[in-house]
Formats: C-alpha cells, sequence, structure tokens
C-alpha cells in the first residue's frame, strides 16, 4: 500500500509514502545523462535526462519505486493488486515491461502531455527482471511542475490514462471509482459546519474540528485517498523552501501507517517504511523513514550528470534527536 501526492506549493513537490511490511535495500540513486538504460523489447536511451529517486540497484540496474527527472516530472509506482494486468508482447506496440516504465518515461519527457505522447502505442508487458524479481502489480501517478498529473493503470479491458484532478493517488480500487468516492465526503470542511439539522435550534459543539467529523481514518486505500485528498487540499503554501517542504511532508504523514496497525499476516503488519518527496525545480530530493523523523537531503545537481555511472546514498534511517540540555 502507498500514497503519492503533487503538492502545487513554491517550485512544486512530488513524491510519495511507501508502506509495507518488508525492506528491499532501498537507497536514493541518481542515474546520470549517458547512463544507459536498456529495455528488452525497445531500443536502449544511450542518454536521456537525468533522474534522482528512491530504487533498488540490482545488476547496476536501477530499479525505481519513484522518481524525478532534471525537467521536473515524477513519477510513482504504487501497489495495485488485483486489477493489475499485463500483457503479452504484441508486435505493432511499444513493449514496455513495468520495471523499465519509469526510466522509459522519466528519460524521455519533460512534462505530463510529453508522456502522454510517448505513452500512445504503449502496451506494458508482462516481462519479469529476473526470475528472482517477478514484477510487482502497480499502477502509476506521473506529475510535473505544472501541477498537473495523470493517472496511469493497465487492466484486462487495456492501458488506461486517467486526468488526475486531486493530484493523489493510493491503491485500490481503480481510479475512476477513487474519484467516484469522494463526492461521499463533499460535506467535509475545514470550518465549523452551519447548522442545517435543526434550523432556529442552537447545537452546542463539543469540540474544534466539527467539520472533519466524517472524514475515513483507515488504514485502508480508499480512506488514505479520502484523507489525503482533503488534506492536500486544504494546505498553506508556506514562504520559503524550508516551510515548503516541512508543509509537504506533513501531508504524507498525516496518511502514514504506524507498526502494529495493518497486519498483512499473524504478526506481520505493513508501515510506512519512507516517505520522499523532490522539490520539482531543483531537483532536490528529501526524505525520512520510519525510525528517522529528520529530514534528510539529497542535491541531484551536486553531481556530475554528465556521467555514465549511477550514484547511490544509501538512507539515514538512525534517530537524530535533538538534546537541548
Amino acid at each position: 500500500m502507498c500514497t503519492s501526492i503533487i503538492y502545487n506549493a513554491g517550485d512544486g513537490y512530488f513524491g510519495r509514502n511507501l508502506d509495507l511490511e518488508v525492506s528491499f535495500g532501498q537507497e536514493v540513486v541518481i542515474t546520470p545523462r549517458d547512463y544507459s538504460f536498456t529495455f528488452r523489447k525497445m531500443p536502449s536511451l544511450d542518454h536521456h535526462y537525468a533522474i534522482i529517486g528512491m530504487a533498488l540497484v540490482k545488476d547496476n540496474y536501477p530499479l525505481y519505486f519513484d522518481g524525478v527527472n532534471e525537467e521536473g516530472l515524477g513519477m510513482a509506482g504504487l501497489n495495485f493488486d488485483g486489477p493489475a494486468h499485463f500483457f503479452p508482447v504484441v508486435a505493432d506496440k511499444d513493449n514496455v515491461s513495468p520495471f523499465e516504465f519509469i526510466p522509459y518515461v522519466l528519460g524521455q519527457c519533460k512534462s505530463v502531455d510529453e508522456a502522454k505522447k510517448l505513452m500512445a502505442n504503449l502496451s506494458l508487458v508482462n516481462i519479469n527482471f529476473s526470475d528472482q524479481l517477478q514484477l510487482s502489480p502497480l499502477h502509476w501517478l506521473i506529475a510535473d511542475r505544472s501541477g498537473k498529473s495523470i493517472v496511469v493503470e493497465s487492466t484486462q479491458s487495456g492501458l488506461h490514462v486517467y486526468d488526475n484532478p486531486v493530484g493523489v493517488l493510493t491503491n485500490n480500487p481503480e481510479f475512476p471509482q477513487q474519484l467516484t468516492n469522494l463526492a461521499n465526503y463533499q460535506s467535509v470542511s475545514p470550518a465549523e459546519p452551519i447548522n442545517t439539522l435543526t434550523p432556529g435550534v442552537k447545537l452546542n459543539s463539543y469540540s474544534r474540528g466539527i467539520g472533519s467529523h466524517l472524514l475515513p481514518g483507515g488504514m485502508d486505500s480508499e480512506s488514505r485517498f479520502v484523507k489525503e485528498t482533503f488534506t492536500k487540499m486544504h494546505a498553506p503554501v508556506g514562504k520559503d523552501e524550508a516551510e515548503n517542504v516541512t508543509n509537504y511532508f506533513h501531508l504524507l504523514h498525516a496518511v502514514e501507517q504506524q507498526k502494529g496497525l495493518d497486519e498483512v499476516a499473524p504478526d506481520t503488519f505493513e508501515y510506512t517504511i519512507y516517505s520522499d518527496g523532490v522539490n520539482l525545480t531543483t531537483g532536490t530530493f528529501y526524505y525520512t523513514t520510519y525510525d528517522n523523523n529528520q529530514i534528510n537531503a539529497v542535491e541531484m545537481r551536486n553531481v556530475n550528470l554528465n556521467s555514465s555511472d549511477l550514484v547511490t546514498y544509501p538512507l539515514v534511517t538512525e534517530q537524530a534527536i535533538n538534546h537541548q540540555n
């Protein structure tokens, strides 16, 4: 399970929570412009836009969970178990495996509109990275620094690209149903509600925040979609980078999963392994982990982007506590 957002403030910020029961040894990975991306059924990309994001590097290949390129286009893959369906190779299609999909798009596109054009003849095909690394059932949020975003879902009925007016993605159900479900919560508000129940009769509120009383708070993906949409839509815009980054992480942490609350097997619990976000203008990558609430940063432009060698940064997972006395 996961949550991904585009936060339209300042330079714009894109990223996600990764919610799983096990970590894969992921790290911050910068892929420079001259690293050669090879694809199983498509021509290789020997020169492309530089990418920064969270990835597992296997056999010197960055398997990106999420990333942003130097032009400010971001992309994240989220669990979509059940509806997700990937197809056999078809001769007249652009056949791309899901594990290649993020570099395929981020390597070539500057914007959501360019990504749509690139995907016009796309088929996501059932080709595993290896016998040991099988494909994950995913769908994707793609967003750019204009604030525009889309959702890409490959199901039994084919490849679907949906405009995303709220800039939020979680997991199941399929995206159109997530949007339809939002209508059930149209009355949720950060303001005190107007009494339409008993006109002319004063009702005493027992608490602040009554306007959000019906907001769901479960760990399930539909509840997180509603809560994160509400939280993001009412988020303030900060006056500088530090304030915007702080606001951004509060948005993601509003739907983070704590250990012990989402049991996926006997005595096994899913939790938010990391939260990350990238400044879509500067390429600065920020992250927190479950065991380290401090916001850590990696600057993409502080490395040689004309290289052909991957640059990796292990996650800082030890808690940083500031002792004041």
